[in-house]
């Protein structure tokens, strides 16, 4: 017997202390950087994806009350509805977010939803009665919460982005992204015209 044979107790030991001090070093180099920032951006974009179709889901409702009281605005009620038919049928997925062309298609459409909201909060304006009116109100209050829950969404998914996109393009990120997890670049919303103006939705 070999006094000097490290016995199997201490072999494995060994072996779990290695398996661990590479653990420790893939994890110190950023190795787990870019999965999880890109887990993160995703989950950022089905938040957002969330709130925009909480806002489509009140759309109806509120189209419904507006024509109880004016119907005589059928020109914006129909820009409403076609809008919001348009911004539900854009397609969307994970890949969304690293396709230049199907993310701006996806912006563009809701961004027309919110500029036909705006013009239909507008008209709104000109009948008091349905100004008072208790669903109105209450429809109106639920819209304002949506917006400003896209706002939140939209701005938790552009730091998420940003965090991503600067992983993969920096050193050593750079490495893990092109040689272990070939990720891309993700899209981010940009400003649109007015978007310094909070929605008109205020009565």
């Amino acid at each position: 017997m070999d006094l000097l044979a490290p016995s199997p107790a201490l072999r494995r030991s060994f072996a779990l202390l290695l398996v661990g001090l590479l653990g420790l070093a893939l994890a110190g180099c950023g190795y787990n950087n870019v999965p999880t920032l890109e887990e993160k951006a995703k989950a950022a974009w089905g938040e957002v994806q969330n709130q925009y179709q909480r806002r489509a889901d009140l759309i109806p409702n509120l189209v419904e009350t507006v024509k109880g009281y004016a119907q005589q605005e059928r020109e914006v009620l129909t820009q409403v509805i076609e809008a919001r038919a348009k911004a539900t049928q854009v397609k969307v997925d994970a890949s969304t977010i690293t396709d230049p062309a199907k993310f701006k298609e996806y912006q563009d459409a809701q961004n027309q939803l919110s500029g036909a909201l705006g013009r239909l909060m507008v008209t709104v304006e000109r009948y008091p009665e349905l100004k008072s009116n208790q669903n109105f109100l209450a429809l109106q209050s639920q819209l304002e919460g949506t917006e400003n829950r896209v706002t939140v969404a939209r701005r938790d998914y552009i730091q998420a982005v940003q965090a991503f996109n600067t992983e993969i393009r920096t050193f050593p990120g750079v490495i893990w992204a092109r040689l272990f997890w070939g990720a891309k670049p993700m899209e981010s919303f940009s400003a649109t015209a007015g978007a310094e103006r909070p929605p008109a939705v205020k009565f």
